[in-house]
């Protein structure tokens, strides 16, 4: 490395002269490649967004020139530049850099940002905010990786082009937005209608025609052969309809065209578009040829671009892509939506297979829900596959376009609720609060890949009414994948073991966890029984009321948020029914959980297996029994409790009731 232990922030760079600035771009795709290639991350799109950030932090004097980006998962080269360097092999990382921008980092993250399309909005309120403070800053929205096929960047152009705010927008296009191509003509266009000798003169001879009689009609003139020759050159007029000045498209990897162009346009008034055009997996030979493969991913041998081996066991996303292929040649009604994910969403076979069925509507979750509306009003079998924490974008529709109509759509939500590494903005932990709110829905969460199969086969095999979804984790499935499609009652819950005075009522993934949670209490003298609650609305009723009836300790494990989650309806369903046993609700807490390793966040959570374990302990008491003694159950179908712990000579009563709480006490 011959520059890059030299930067320590941006205004280091702008010493550099071209050809060292190329450099540089070479070394930080150099330390980008091996930090992602040890920990994971957003491999591509930071490829081709080098040159465009060396750029903006040579022109723009950052921070106090607010630079926001969008997606911010294209921020890798930026936190090298803004002092990180020496963190960005823990990117993603427990207690390292996160994914993406994040306030609390650096003062160079202004705004965060880990989903789509949200730059423009943001930064017309910096802009807006600037201007009622008197200050005098610039404001740049950087938006790309295909954030331009979301609505709410239209909506934002829409009122900024109204309000005529300085305002610079980089459209970095990598061939996932809008245009494919840099011609020579455009890029000399550009080049001539950013500088600043043109934009003099255009406004002198703006000012000129002012002093005619016919100045109107002579300007309109002017205008109408300004806008044919760019609609004729470069596709820009759609920006020029919302209110923008655009330029461009220009090479995104040539520095020296890209500082100039910058400059030029850095102290024009009102919104600016400056289209940009970038290769995704710039200057890595394996994700040139496969952009989509490294967008995002996890731990790869840099030199083969080949991943880390996997467990062995498939993810819950491979299954549900097989299952719906499944479906498909079944039934010849079935069609997959997805908004921007096919492949994230295991989709990319069914799209293959069936692409009269597949539609991938872009960054536009709230369109694919009210489309998917309109196929089912029409009979039509509309499965919609959106990760769980990109479903809260389309939740009006969810209520407004689904569920007052009772129309037959299945909700696919894909990484419910930890998802580890990238963080607050990603997990899919509000899932199942937000859903159960709404009348006519249907939630359930598979505890494994063979009941994820089942689930789906019966969504397709029965006219099952209203809003079914499902959700389902990120990560392999536990157990192997079995041969025949299991068969499922519909709306139950499962016993996984013989019923005990304690009762775990796990949902989805936690009922893998809460087992290891039972085989700790085993060795501690309390046996516990758990409850597959794979139904979260409704209730199964036959089985919770025969837990309320008999079980002295309940304990609810969701990794979902505990404010209006599943263990609050169970709460709640004890509570009204008098229940005076004791009760515990495990979920996540209130508040917004780091980036991480799964484990290493469910631990700081305590709704890791050990710590559930010692809740339980807790609850249960301390006990008197040096041996085997056993201690007689309430009347019911529990007979006996064997209770030893951990060779205490001490006698304790049996559980006694206490009031139920309904929450964790952590």
């Amino acid at each position: 490395m011959k520059h890059l232990p030299n930067i320590n922030c941006p205004r280091d760079i702008k010493a550099l002269t071209p050809e060292e600035l190329a450099e540089l771009a070479a070394e930080l795709r150099q330390e980008i490649l091996g930090a992602v290639s040890d920990s994971g991350g957003h491999l591509a799109s930071n490829l081709g967004a080098i040159e465009l950030t060396l750029a903006l932090h040579f022109v723009f004097d950052t921070p106090d020139d607010r630079l926001i980006w969008d997606v911010s998962h294209q921020t890798y080269a930026h936190k090298i530049l803004t002092g990180r360097k020496d963190r960005i092999r823990t990117l993603r990382q427990y207690h390292g850099l996160a994914g993406f921008c994040k306030r609390v980092e650096s003062e160079y993250d202004v705004f965060g940002a880990g989903h789509a399309s949200t730059s423009i909005s943001a930064a017309l309120g910096f802009a807006t905010a600037r201007d009622m403070k008197d200050e005098s800053h610039k404001t740049i929205a950087v938006i790309g990786d295909g954030a331009m096929t979301g609505g709410l960047a239209f909506e934002a152009m829409n009122n900024a082009g109204a309000q005529k705010k300085d305002l610079l927008v980089v459209l970095n296009d990598n061939t996932w937005s809008i245009s494919k191509n840099v011609g020579a003509i455009s890029k000399y266009l550009t080049s001539i209608m950013a500088d600043e000798k043109f934009q003099k003169l255009r406004n002198e001879v703006w000012e000129l025609t002012g002093k005619f009689k016919r100045r109107d009609r002579i300007r309109t003139t002017i205008q109408r052969l300004e806008n044919s020759i760019k609609g004729f050159l470069v596709p820009g007029m759609l920006f020029e309809k919302f209110g923008f000045r655009y330029f461009g498209p220009i090479d995104g990897h040539d520095l020296p065209l890209l500082i100039k162009t910058l400059g030029d346009v850095k102290n024009l008034p009102g919104p600016i578009m400056l289209h940009v055009a970038t290769v995704k997996g710039k200057g890595y030979a394996p994700s040139e040829e496969d952009a989509n493969k490294f967008h995002g991913v996890g731990k790869f041998d840099k030199i083969t671009g080949k991943a880390a081996p996997s467990a062995g066991l498939p993810s819950y996303t491979k299954v549900f892509g097989q299952t719906m292929i499944e479906l498909a040649e079944k039934n010849d009604k079935v069609v997959a939506i997805t908004a921007a994910m096919s492949s994230g969403t295991g989709l990319d076979a069914f799209a293959g297979k069936f692409p009269d069925r597949f539609h991938d509507v872009g960054i536009a979750e709230a369109h694919a829900a009210c489309f998917a509306a309109g196929l089912a009003a029409e009979g039509i079998r509309p499965y919609l596959t959106v990760y769980s924490t990109f479903m809260q974008r389309a939740y009006d529709q969810v209520i407004h376009d689904m569920a007052v109509q009772n129309l037959p759509v299945v909700i696919c939500m894909d990484r419910g609720g930890l998802v580890g590494n990238d963080g607050p903005t990603h997990h899919g932990v509000y899932d199942l609060a937000y859903m159960s709110a709404v009348p006519n829905v249907t939630i359930a969460a598979p505890k494994d890949g063979n009941e994820l199969r089942a689930m789906l086969h019966h969504t397709v095999d029965n006219e099952l009414p209203g809003i079914t979804a499902l959700r389902y984790p990120r990560g392999n499935v536990p157990t192997a994948m079995k041969g025949e499609v299991e068969e499922i009652e519909w709306g139950t819950w499962d016993w996984l073991a013989a019923p005990q005075e304690v009762v775990i009522l796990a949902v989805g993934a936690m009922v893998e966890e809460t087992e290891k949670t039972v085989a700790i209490l085993d060795e501690r003298g309390i046996h516990a029984a758990i409850v597959n609650a794979r139904f979260v609305k409704p209730l199964d009723l036959k089985v919770l009321e025969e837990v309320r009836k008999n079980a002295r300790v309940i304990v609810t494990a969701e990794d979902g948020a505990l404010r209006g989650g599943f263990g609050q309806a169970v709460a709640e369903y004890l509570l009204a029914r008098g229940y005076k046993g004791k009760f515990l609700a495990k979920a996540i807490p209130d508040r917004f959980v780091t980036h991480g390793g799964r484990n290493d966040l469910l631990k700081e959570i305590n709704l890791d297996a050990a710590s559930i374990a010692e809740a339980i302990v807790e609850l249960v008491g301390d006990r008197e029994d040096a041996g085997s003694e056993e201690v007689e159950a309430p009347q019911g179908f529990f007979k006996k409790l064997s209770l030893r712990r951990n060779g205490s000579s001490r006698k304790k009563e049996a559980v006694k009731g206490v009031p139920l709480t309904g929450t964790d006490p952590e």
